[in-house]
């Protein structure tokens, strides 16, 4: 394998996440090069980087105080991102393969100074396919943080009361999406987690496949709860989405959720290693399609699904919630140990509602461990 160079920070960026499992939240530089790994990196970071099996170089030893001269005026992006180039031409770098990630700016001046870079989107999906230990702890983090999240909002649902037009209440307070997301958020922080978005929608916005929820829930209708927490130790991601009725369920939602939960079941016993995400996606269609519903697979080009199975199965999560490999039409990546995937199967109908299930699965070498233990019942 060929010289491998990184810039950016590890809130930001997942290949530099990957190598580096420490949140710094500036830009620095991390090299492959000859054997070794290299980061140069500020001085503060220095200490927190010793026992990773590094070459840690400090900015100050490729020139920070003449650079800063220099640059008087520019910021301090500026300043990293000259010291870095001098770090690649020191140590040695002629050509490298970069992330698509590499800042414009960073990848002119490299290129300037005689590097070959070429960017190489499989390589670094690939380097973050099988996750390492540290990355599953942090997704398990995660998973527990989403389930917290889960519970904290089917424990409102079932505590709420109908009202006489069938508006939910609890404590005489009306129950609205808001409510729920509140009691998630707090359920998220207790567990070293957060999320800037999640999913708590229902009636017609649950049609819509990630609208974030708004408003008073109703007695009758589908609650579709999405959720993707972070771990904030690790970075990485967990996701997972129930779908819930408070009241009585229409014959229509009872299909809707039936065939939802066939299809996780069967998908997550045939999933395992070489198996590609679009057989997994076939096998869900193959059971949506003679019940009715119209998916990806049959629709026409240029027309865009309201109804019935219109988006994917999955995808891949870790440092990035949706990442390789992909579950649908061009799921072409056959699966490996190690992977961590999401398989969602969701039916909807415009302007009406919709249900979604999803769980996380980590793949091993013979099949797949469920990551999510969360009950399925519509009821809550």
């Amino acid at each position: 394998m060929g010289d491998v160079l990184i810039f950016g920070d590890t809130e930001r960026s997942p290949e530099m996440r990957h190598e580096i499992p420490v949140g710094i939240g500036d830009p620095f530089l991390y090299v492959e090069v000859g054997g070794e790994r290299h980061v140069v990196v500020g001085s503060l970071e220095v200490p927190r980087l010793e026992g990773l099996g590094l070459q840690i170089h400090p900015l100050e030893a490729f020139g920070v105080e003449e650079v800063r001269r220099q640059l008087v005026g520019q910021p301090i992006s500026a300043l990293i991102e000259e010291v870095s180039r001098r770090a690649v031409v020191a140590l040695g770098v002629t050509a490298a393969s970069v992330p698509a990630t590499l800042p414009v700016s960073f990848a002119d001046a490299v290129r300037a100074s005689g590097v070959e870079l070429t960017v190489d989107r499989t390589l670094f999906d690939g380097r973050r396919r099988s996750k390492s230990p540290h990355e599953l702890d942090g997704i398990r983090r995660a998973q527990a943080a989403a389930e917290a999240g889960m519970t904290a909002v089917r424990d409102r649902l079932a505590a709420a009361t109908i009202g006489d037009l069938g508006e939910l209440s609890l404590d005489g307070v009306p129950l609205t999406s808001e409510v729920l997301k509140a009691a998630v958020s707090l359920a998220f922080s207790e567990h070293g987690a957060s999320a800037t978005e999640f999913v708590v929608s229902h009636g017609a916005q649950a049609a819509i496949g990630h609208h974030g929820g708004g408003g008073a829930v109703r007695a009758g209708e589908t609650v579709v709860v999405d959720l993707w927490p972070m771990d904030m130790e690790s970075g990485c991601y967990a996701d997972m989405t129930r779908t819930f009725v408070v009241g009585e369920v229409s014959d229509e939602i009872a299909i809707w959720w039936k065939l939802c939960k066939r299809v996780l079941d069967e998908v997550t016993e045939i999933a395992r290693p070489g198996i590609t995400g679009k057989e997994l996606y076939d096998h869900a269609c193959d059971i949506f399609e003679p019940a009715g519903f119209p998916t990806q697979r049959t629709k026409e080009d240029g027309v865009v699904l309201s109804d019935g199975f219109f988006h994917s199965l999955g995808h891949g999560v870790g440092l990035e919630v949706h990442e390789e490999p992909l579950l649908g039409l061009v799921g072409r990546e056959k699966l490996v140990p190690g992977d961590v995937i999401a398989i969602e199967p969701g039916l909807y109908r415009a302007g009406h509602g919709g249900c979604r299930l999803e769980d996380l699965l980590l793949v091993t070498e013979t099949g797949v461990e469920r990551l999510t233990t969360f009950p399925y019942d519509l009821a809550p």
